[in-house]
């Protein structure tokens, strides 16, 4: 593997422990998958946040490469953490959940890392540009800044990923290289689709067929972002899809040859299987929208529903600093908080202790959320469209 004169210093200990650790991580990694070289990446995306993922060992090696001068040389941001960083006691989170929390979050702004914790990165102030080689580890941001922006990342490890921040660079493997962009399967969709939740429950059919490959979709209607955002989400959660193409769509879309490959058809009967399956739960304790992170107009949307309302449970809409800052001075903070709702920042019902908060089944419209909550929070699950989880809180 070829190294430039600056990598080698780092490699051999020159630029202090920490580099040098993290390099060896970034050759072993591209001594595994061929990489003939690094190559300088323009912004990293690190994931491994929530005291709840990462516990006591996490925390503790943080804190130790943090205290050994650890500083990142790209711009990097963090993925959710397990808590609203700023409300977290007015919403309830546990007190000794909240003092690790912190401490994490300390620890990363101690490397120079920008303490935004977000799963949208791109909605809130690290947008990278079209064929520009990224090191990003949240599942639904790798996809989509692959597959919509047209960006270059692998599906980054938290560990590879802040290498990747100190030592500035990557191996350049896997999807940085032209040749492993092309699309695999072709996904026809004979569907009218509305909702985020309709695109979610399609990408979680899909993902769970395809499982890694490269699916190219055929019928999309004129998505928005946020339609395809939950699309590219449910398909990472479901199965391990890094990038997608959507013809009309996606940038890379019209660049590709698709005969001989195998063909999924995609209908109603299917997408009433998925909505089933993805239902676990019968009556929802609380809803939980924003995974991945609401963008402001998912807030606004929101808002205009609960105008002059009031709820009779609890509903949140998850988001990153960023976009809840937008939220406030729109007034669309106000108008949910009036209803009795929440605008939650920072983090997202994935990765925070709500079963530790008194929540035993959750109202969802994603199909990443739907996916994870059994196993991560151990919920029962209500699967819908943010219509109809809202129209049963209201009173």
């Amino acid at each position: 593997m070829y190294l430039t004169k600056e990598e080698e210093k780092m490699l051999e200990g020159e630029n202090g422990e920490v580099p040098q650790r993290f390099m060896r991580l970034l050759v072993r990694l591209g001594e595994i998958y061929g990489a003939e070289k690094m190559i300088p990446v323009g912004s990293v995306q690190v994931a491994g946040v929530s005291y709840k993922s990462i516990e006591d060992p996490g925390l503790e090696f943080l804190e130790d490469i943090a205290a050994k001068g650890a500083k990142v040389k790209v711009l990097t941001y963090l993925n959710p953490a397990g808590m609203d960083m700023e409300n977290w006691k007015e919403i309830g989170f546990p007190e000794e959940f909240a003092k690790n929390q912190i401490r994490i979050m300390e620890a990363f702004r101690k490397m120079g890392i920008v303490v935004t914790a977000t799963c949208t990165p791109y909605l809130a102030g690290n947008l990278p540009r079209f064929g520009e080689s990224i090191a990003w580890s949240e599942s639904s941001a790798v996809s989509f800044s692959n597959s919509v922006i047209g960006a270059r990342t692998n599906r980054e490890g938290g560990p590879s990923a802040l290498a990747a921040a100190i030592c500035g660079v990557t191996p350049n493997y896997g999807l940085h290289l032209d040749e492993n962009r092309k699309p695999q399967v072709v996904v026809d969709v004979n569907l009218d689709m509305k909702y985020n939740s309709d695109y979610g429950a399609l990408g979680y059919h899909v993902g769970k067929l395809v499982k890694n490959k490269i699916p190219y979709f055929r019928g999309l209607k004129n998505p928005n972002t946020d339609h395809l955002k939950a699309l590219g989400a449910a398909m990472a959660a479901s199965g391990a899809v890094a990038l997608y193409h959507a013809e009309g769509c996606t940038p890379e879309a019209r660049d590709h040859e698709l005969s001989g490959l195998d063909n999924i058809q995609v209908g109603k009967d299917e997408m009433r299987a998925t909505f089933d399956k993805l239902n676990t739960g019968e009556i929802p304790d609380i809803v939980i929208l924003g995974c991945p992170h609401a963008s402001l107009r998912e807030i606004s949307v929101l808002a205009d529903m609960l105008a002059g309302k009031t709820l009779n449970k609890p509903v949140w809409i998850c988001t990153s600093r960023v976009m809840k800052e937008a939220a406030d001075r729109m007034g669309f903070t106000e108008t949910i908080e009036s209803a009795g709702g929440r605008v939650v920042a920072d983090t997202c019902m994935v990765v925070s202790p709500i079963e530790d908060m008194g929540f035993g089944t959750t109202g969802v419209n994603s199909g990443k959320a739907a996916n994870y909550l059994p196993g991560f929070c151990n919920q029962k699950v209500v699967f819908n469209n943010v219509e109809e989880l809202v129209r049963k809180c209201l009173q």
